[in-house]
């Protein structure tokens, strides 16, 4: 107790009783009292509604009212000191109620003296104190940001602050008494039986939980348990701090899952740079044999391995994009035309137990991006769909403008700030286990039968989709179906339209340098240059190269070059040639053309860049502008 007097209010109609009272206080000296005294219940109101004293003492017989009616008026207007409730000869039942009430003690005016008065009133204004310091403690609880809640042994919960509330969606009063697995579910019931046996033996216990909240919504947290001892040490409660890490692990696992798809996609760049190799002059040859073979036999089985050389490029590219996308032709595209064209190929091919839906904003914006490969991806994520609803289903592309604030990137480690586009396919299918989630990208990763699919079909989604500065999210459920949202960065531009192929010219006898140190290419890259006008030598590598240019300088037109090779490589061979000539004509190749090969071969003034492998046609038309622009 501090040194200002105790304020105590007496009422009471009884003067007499009154009286009696001061007597006590004065003959017993109990310390530090000042006794007020009223004599009628609108008096008792008005002086408990200023709030002036510390303690009320109330008879319960007030003329016609009654002081249980006075006390539970005074807590419903909040009424912060403790009423102590005075009665006449020990009602029981009236008792209880004071005590239900929150009357903070009951007294028989016949039994009452003067050290019980005393005690009386100290142990309850102890009690206000306590309770007082209790809030303090329980508001400051609900200002910290975990969810802190306290339950029994036997699982009631007992306390639950605010940040609880937030994160479960459960009020403190409906929270308050209810067991914790009817506040949310927890999706690993074993991992819970051995934290809490841990809890048990070492009173303590820490880790991640998976739950699923009030409003469905699943969470991870991150949970310490501390067991609460009862008097005697004997354990009576839990309790536990939840902090969500939700959002923390979703970047972990971009994080993570971004370090695994480069690791795959720096094996899977030399893998192509080899098939590639390996691809050039089967499908040059057979395009050459096709122009001279006229035997009915030869005509129909050069096509078929045309088709399956040109089918192995395009499983090599595939990867490529995945890995580190490919330089592509872009072009400010409007895509609802790109949807219009996928919808019309769907209604036509794919079982009619599917039904189509699109929805396109009116005024949606455009993206710089390449056509057809973009095409490819609504294509790959439309036929994944159709796989996944084997009996039928809804197909939805819906696309719509999305403007990227602050907050959403600070969410998704691929989000910049700035305007999207977003393209969502989503089906009504078998859904994705949450064991291959992360995996779906990894290229040759297929869930589908054999000679079902190849797995690279998302891989190349994936990879396209970084290609045009994008990215891609996934949302799924067993037997709830997938939903495909992929985001490009929009453009303030107007659409234009490709440019038609025109008609490839013939050589007049130029002299083309071939350097290559796979021999098939070079024969069969000198055999198509003569078949159309055209003269060419081969080297095996740069030094090779360089003997011979430094030999026929005068009569060579143009270099076109592998930038892959032993002894000297094609950089090295580009610089070695423009230092002996400035105004040299070069065509840069690779198996791997990726962004960083065209940028590097283009800082050192090289014009055109050749992805192997290459069909005849590409080469004349690379060979043909750069005469014509040079």
């Amino acid at each position: 107790m501090n040194n200002k007097p105790i304020r105590v209010l007496l009422v009471d109609d009884d003067e007499d009783d009154y009286l009696l009272t001061r007597d006590w206080f004065r003959e017993f000296q109990v310390a530090g009292c000042d006794l007020s005294w009223v004599d009628n219940y609108p008096d008792a109101e008005d002086a408990i509604a200023q709030n002036n004293h510390d303690i009320y003492l109330v008879d319960y017989r007030l003329g016609i009212d009654n002081g249980l009616k006075l006390l539970r008026q005074a807590i419903a207007t909040g009424c912060a000191s403790p009423i102590i409730l005075l009665t006449g000869q020990g009602d029981r039942e009236i008792d209880l109620e004071a005590m239900k009430a929150g009357a903070a003690d009951y007294l028989e005016k016949s039994q009452l003296t003067a050290p019980l008065l005393e005690r009386s009133i100290r142990y309850a204004l102890e009690r206000k104190q306590t309770e007082l310091k209790i809030r303090q403690q329980a508001a400051l609880l609900d200002i910290a940001t975990d969810a802190i809640f306290v339950h029994d042994i036997d699982d009631p919960v007992l306390f639950w602050n605010q940040a609880a509330e937030n994160l479960y969606g459960w009020k403190k009063a409906e929270a308050i008494g209810k067991k914790t697995q009817e506040l949310w579910h927890e999706t690993n019931q074993l991992l819970l039986q051995k934290a809490f046996d841990h809890l048990i033996r070492n009173g303590a216990w820490e880790g991640e939980l998976h739950q699923i909240t009030k409003s469905g919504q699943e969470i991870i947290v991150e949970s310490r348990w501390t067991l609460v001892p009862n008097f005697g040490n004997t354990p009576r409660s839990i309790l536990v701090v939840n902090t969500n890490i939700t959002e923390k692990k979703q970047l972990e696992s971009q994080f993570l899952r971004a370090q695994r798809l480069e690791s795959i996609g720096t094996l899977a760049s030399g893998i192509a740079h080899d098939l590639n190799n390996v691809l050039a002059p089967i499908m040059m040859t057979a395009q050459l044999l096709e122009s001279q073979m006229h035997d009915e036999r030869s005509r129909r089985l050069l096509p078929i391995l045309i088709s399956n050389a040109k089918r192995g490029a395009s499983l090599v590219n595939q990867v490529l994009s995945f890995t580190r996308g490919l330089e592509g032709e872009h072009t400010v595209l409007q895509l609802k035309h790109l949807i219009i064209e996928i919808q019309q190929i769907i209604k036509e091919t794919f079982p009619r137990s599917i039904q189509v839906i699109t929805q396109i904003p009116p005024h949606l914006w455009t993206v710089s991006g390449d056509a057809t490969q973009l095409h490819q991806v609504l294509m790959n994520l439309c036929v994944n769909a159709r796989d996944a609803m084997p009996d039928g289903g809804k197909l939805t592309i819906l696309a719509e403008n999305l403007l990227i604030d602050e907050n959403y990137a600070k969410m998704n480690i691929d989000a910049e700030i700035g305007s999207y586009i977003v393209i969502t396919v989503s089906d009504t299918g078998i859904g994705i286990n949450p064991e291959i989630l992360d995996r779906i990208f990894e290229p040759f990763f297929t869930t589908k039968a054999t000679g079902k699919g190849t797995g690279l079909g998302l891989s190349t989604v994936i990879g396209i989709i970084k290609s045009h500065g994008g990215f891609v999210k996934v949302y799924s459920k067993l037997k709830n179906g997938s939903q495909f949202q992929v985001y490009l960065p929009a453009q303030n531009l107007i659409e234009t339209r490709e440019e038609i192929e025109q008609t490839l010219p013939q050589g007049n006898g130029e002299l083309i340098l071939v350097v290559d140190d796979e021999p098939a290419i070079r024969e069969i890259t000198k055999t198509s240059l003569e078949n159309h006008n055209y003269q060419a030598i081969t080297a095996s590598d740069g030094i090779e190269a360089i003997a011979l240019y430094v030999e026929n300088q005068h009569q060579i037109s143009l270099v076109l070059t592998d930038m892959v090779m032993p002894c000297m490589d094609g950089i090295t061979t580009i610089k070695t040639l423009q230092k002996i000539n400035p105004k040299v004509k070069i065509i840069a190749v690779s198996g791997l053309n990726t962004n960083e090969k065209v940028n590097a071969v283009h800082n050192l003034g090289v014009k055109a860049f050749l992805g192997k492998p290459y069909t005849a046609h590409q080469l004349l038309q690379a060979i043909s502008t750069i005469h014509s622009n040079q």
